[in-house]
């Protein structure tokens, strides 16, 4: 598939990747530190999945829940769906009761593929003996608890002894994937994404990363999330590349995956890369082959660009996209000087339109701050269920929440969140101005601002900063404030400094805001008003 190809649209996405799975058979397809499968055994796995999918009696519409880390089996289960037409509902497997409850009273769900360790497999089965789940299917070991359930390898097994069941005939249209969002803003919204969004977005990636099949890609972002869905599978795959999963994110194991692996193409969070390059064994371990990377799913601060260029050497892209978009709206280029690369989020890509509104939904002149709207080729079909959502127009726009200001050069500066905004006695402050002149502070690691209650103005600033080992000593709150004094005005001063030694993650990776906040609220409940 050339540089500027597109998949034929109107096809699901196994049918549009199966050419490449069977183009160089012997080459290695995925490791996830327990198994390494080839391009060969890879779409024989898919195969049998989906005929062993199919005797279940799962059906085309059908929808499965996953609740599993990332691994080679996901992947051989996320393609069998779609060959066959069933809609994959990929969840975070740390939910608990409550979040299962809302998805299971809003959707009927066929099957569950978990682990048989996974602590949620007695609601799994509190559901399926009130007939609200048929199958649940273990991936890898089961426990002898849980012996009587059927597993993923009886699945492949079963299927193997039948011929190939044929690709459904599809439009593209056809929702293939449900991703809930986490929900912070209330109640969490089923993204609905069609094949045709899968390919374009997963093409698109590829393209804008020059990926080839002599790439190895690390997916340490989970794929339960698009990022790990879509350029963490697909456009790997797409690429002929090699998928390096890790389970879960540790910065040494990271390291030395990046090493041993002899990665090229390098996917993350923020957080991820800071926590790599901050690593005590970063230099005796620094990663020398990298090629490029995408760093998306939250701001990244401009030193942290900086610094993966320059101790990472890895030429990276930053990525604007949110889960109804399926991946990326704008993307850095290779081409771009310095500052564009490490100050934007880039320009739009192909197929797709953005525009800078304000809260009358009128765009806004060039270098104004206002929400960012956008529509094409990536963005979903809907939210499930919720056919009338506001954040949709019927121009085919969807409002994001992020606010953000374009450049006379179609730059995408992204401000922040719409939500996260603090009003300190009527005045306006963005988190990521702040976030972005910390991180140049040679003693801050990582930082996070947020807005707490406050019974005079409303709302105050408070920046939590993680400071670096070396630095422990070397600086305190007073002299943190005063380094913003000549470079803010002064209502953007933090009122409080909260130090911190490890930030809570939600289950992407990013740091968890809601639950920072509360310990913050409790931890400086003596001082604030």
């Amino acid at each position: 598939m050339g540089k500027d190809s597109q998949p034929e649209r109107g096809r699901t996405v196994f049918y549009q990747l199966r050419k490449q799975l069977a183009h160089d058979p012997d080459k290695e397809a995925v490791y996830d530190g327990r198994r390494r499968l080839t391009y060969k055994q890879l779409l024989q796995e898919i195969e049998a999945a989906a005929s062993g999918l199919l005797q279940l009696g799962i059906q085309e519409g059908d929808k499965i829940i996953t609740a599993l880390p990332n691994g080679s089996e996901f992947i051989s289960i996320f393609l069998a769906l779609t060959k066959i037409g069933a809609i994959l509902i990929p969840c975070n497997p740390a939910c608990r009761e409550k979040e299962w409850d809302d998805i299971f009273s809003r959707i009927t769900i066929q099957a569950v593929f978990c682990k048989s360790s996974d602590v949620n497999i007695r609601y799994f089965k509190k559901q399926q003996k009130a007939d609200r789940l048929d199958h649940i299917i273990c991936v890898r070991s089961r426990q002898a608890e849980h012996k009587e359930l059927f597993s993923f390898d009886d699945l492949v097994k079963n299927g193997t002894k039948l011929s190939g069941c044929p690709c459904i005939n599809t439009d593209g249209t056809e929702t293939a994937v449900i991703l809930f969002t986490s929900g912070t803003t209330g109640e969490p919204k089923g993204v609905m994404l069609s094949h045709n969004n899968l390919l374009f977005s997963a093409i698109n990636i590829k393209n804008n990363l020059h990926c080839t099949r002599n790439d190895v890609f690390y997916v340490p972002v989970p794929v339960f999330h698009v990022f790990g869905l879509i350029p963490g599978i697909l456009t790997s795959l797409f690429s002929g590349g090699k998928i390096v999963f890790s389970e879960s994110f540790h910065a040494d194991q990271s390291l030395r995956l990046l090493q041993k692996e002899q990665v090229t193409v390098h996917y993350g969070v923020p957080a991820m890369f800071i926590l790599e390059m901050n690593h005590p064994d970063f230099k005796k371990i620094k990663p020398n082959q990298l090629r490029t990377g995408l760093i998306a799913g939250a701001p990244c601060p401009v030193e942290v660009v900086k610094k993966i260029r320059s101790d990472m050497h890895c030429n990276i892209i930053v990525s604007y996209g949110a889960t109804e978009t399926s991946g990326g709206v704008t993307f850095t280029d290779f081409n771009d000087d310095d500052d564009h690369r490490s100050r934007s989020v880039g320009r739009v890509t192909r197929e797709t339109q953005i525009k800078i509104i304000n809260k009358q939904r009128t765009e806004v002149p060039t270098n104004s701050v206002g929400e960012l709207a956008c529509r094409g080729a990536g963005v979903m079909k809907g939210y499930f269920q919720m056919p009338d959502h506001p954040a949709f127009d019927s121009n085919g726009w969807f409002f994001t929440g992020d606010l953000a200001k374009m450049d006379n050069r179609g730059y995408l500066y992204i401000v922040g969140r719409r939500k996260e905004m603090i009003i300190r006695g009527g005045y306006n402050v963005f988190p990521w101005e702040l976030e972005m002149l910390y991180h140049a502070h040679p003693a801050v690691e990582e930082v996070c601002i947020i807005g707490l209650p406050d019974t005079v103005l409303g709302e105050v600033i408070c920046a939590v900063i993680k400071i670096k080992s070396d630095y422990q000593m070397a600086v305190s709150a007073e002299s943190l404030k005063n380094y913003l004094k000549n470079k803010v005005a002064s209502y953007k001063v933090p009122d409080h400094i909260f130090f911190i030694d490890r930030f809570p993650l939600n289950g992407v990776g990013k740091i968890d805001k809601n639950a920072l906040r509360e310990e913050c609220i409790h931890d400086l409940k003596g001082v604030l008003r």
